[in-house]
């Protein structure tokens, strides 16, 4: 089995930037910024070998309050790219004794989504000839196949007629009614609970596998099953024997390494305050310390073995509303030489991403309703509508951004949403006499408003 070491995009900047406009409105340079840094990454496979090793990742810090698109950019990205994405939150690292999880295991998380990107991508290779394999092992319950000495030559060909007839049955559905005796893996539990800590987590995978090992071969046991479900047991367990995994993990390594995108959520909470003087802020430096050999470049140990950080991207993100992006440590601004400032989204930003993005509110609650057999039409006045009273509500309390579009939808739909199973067959418009009626009490109670909407 041969896995395709070139998977990744050759999109060129203005292609990145117009694939993530149709997901997210407005931060313009910060679109462009992404999309270089991921083209620069296609461009480092393309120069000679001697000099490939010497081009770091030039990784970026987005500057911006909350809500405003940083994590859909850098998710979008990864996406985009085909690349490892691991999300974590820079504030958790600082918890009182480092209770929870070390700074290495964003690297481990990395891997671990790189392994399973590459294991889905090569089950779905294979998964042809998987069900193909399912189909014969539910054959072979449902017509045992005649033992070698009792078989001759007419027989053998009345057993392929049959099995052939049945086949068809089974492809057509006409058997998924039928239920059939299944051998199925027992899954076990561990006992042992190991917590994890600052150099405890690998030790805790390591004493799971190797107490897996201990434990001798896995236990079967009988199920009454129908077909469906069967046919779903038998193809992932095929997928998994036609899949190799060394080469799974072989691959999954190299791009972790060199295509992983670390996303650094709310790095302001790490950074010094001034005039914080000592306490807390030793806590917030010391992790910023123990991120820089990662960002830097190092080796990090996870159960697939070694993996380099020098190719890894690291995009970082924060509000920066109290400390400022020249509070971290001097050697950890150095590792983010690209600095983006996203706006803050009006009342026009928030109308645009009411209307234009290819996953947008109104089309996601539209398909919601129409499960119930309601049909829910947004007109252009209750768009705006919408959008005028999630600016409003962002101006009287906390700028939450685009996640005020989210509380505004659910207060104002939630008669119908409560009601939809009585209403099939109904069409509700949403003008903008309804969002002004829906929200009304809200809005005419300004203390309410600040804590609900």
């Amino acid at each position: 089995m041969a896995i395709d070491t070139e998977t990744g995009t050759s999109f060129t900047p203005r292609e990145i930037v117009s694939e993530l406009d149709r997901y997210i409105v407005s931060q313009d340079n910060a679109k462009r910024a992404v999309a270089i840094a991921l083209r620069n990454r296609w461009r480092r496979r393309r120069v000679p070998e001697d000099l490939r090793d010497e081009i770091a990742p030039k990784n970026i810090i987005l500057i911006g309050p909350t809500g405003v698109g940083k994590t859909e950019i850098a998710r979008r990205l990864a996406r985009l790219a085909q690349a490892p994405f691991v999300k974590v939150e820079a504030s958790k690292f600082t918890e009182v004794g480092y209770v929870g999880r070390d700074v290495d295991s964003m690297i481990r998380d990395l891997v671990e989504a790189a392994v399973q990107m590459v294991r889905e991508e090569e089950k779905e290779r294979v998964m042809v000839e998987a069900s193909r394999r399912a189909e014969d092992r539910i054959l072979d319950v449902l017509l045992p196949r005649p033992s070698y000495e009792q078989t001759s030559s007419a027989s053998e060909e009345e057993d392929t007629t049959s099995r052939d007839r049945l086949r068809a049955m089974l492809r057509a559905g006409e058997l998924d009614e039928r239920e059939i005796e299944i051998e199925a893996e027992e899954r076990r539990f561990p006992t042992m609970q190991v917590f994890s800590g600052a150099g405890l987590e690998e030790m805790g995978l390591n004493i799971q596998d190797m107490m897996g090992q201990l434990t001798g071969p896995k236990k079967t046991r009988q199920r009454r099953v129908k077909i469906p479900e069967a046919r779903e047991t038998f193809t992932q367990d095929e997928a998994n024997k036609l899949v190799d995994q060394e080469l799974i993990t072989k691959e999954a390594m190299r791009r972790a390494q060199d295509s992983g995108i670390v996303f650094l959520d709310e790095i302001d909470k790490i950074s010094k305050r001034e005039g914080g003087g000592g306490g807390p802020d030793v806590s917030r430096e010391g992790v910023q310390r123990d991120i820089l050999p990662i960002v830097e470049g190092s080796t990090v140990t996870t159960k697939y073995g070694v993996v380099k950080t020098d190719h890894v991207l690291f995009i970082a993100a924060g509000a920066f509303h109290i400390a400022k992006v020249s509070d971290l440590i001097p050697e950890l601004q150095g590792r983010f030489p690209i600095r983006v400032e996203l706006n803050s989204l009006g009342e026009k930003e928030l109308l645009r991403i009411l209307k234009e993005p290819q996953n947008a509110l109104p089309r996601q609650y539209r398909a919601l309703l129409m499960t119930e057999n309601v049909t829910v039409d947004f007109t252009e006045d209750g768009l705006a509508e919408i959008a005028r009273t999630a600016a409003e509500a962002n101006s009287r309390s906390e700028n939450i951004g685009a996640r005020r579009l989210y509380t505004i939808f659910e207060r104002m739909l939630e008669d119908v949403s409560f009601h939809a199973p009585e209403r099939a067959g109904q069409t509700v418009v949403v003008d903008g006499a309804f969002v002004r009626d829906s929200l009304k009490e809200l809005i005419q109670n300004e203390d309410l408003s600040r804590y609900i909407l």
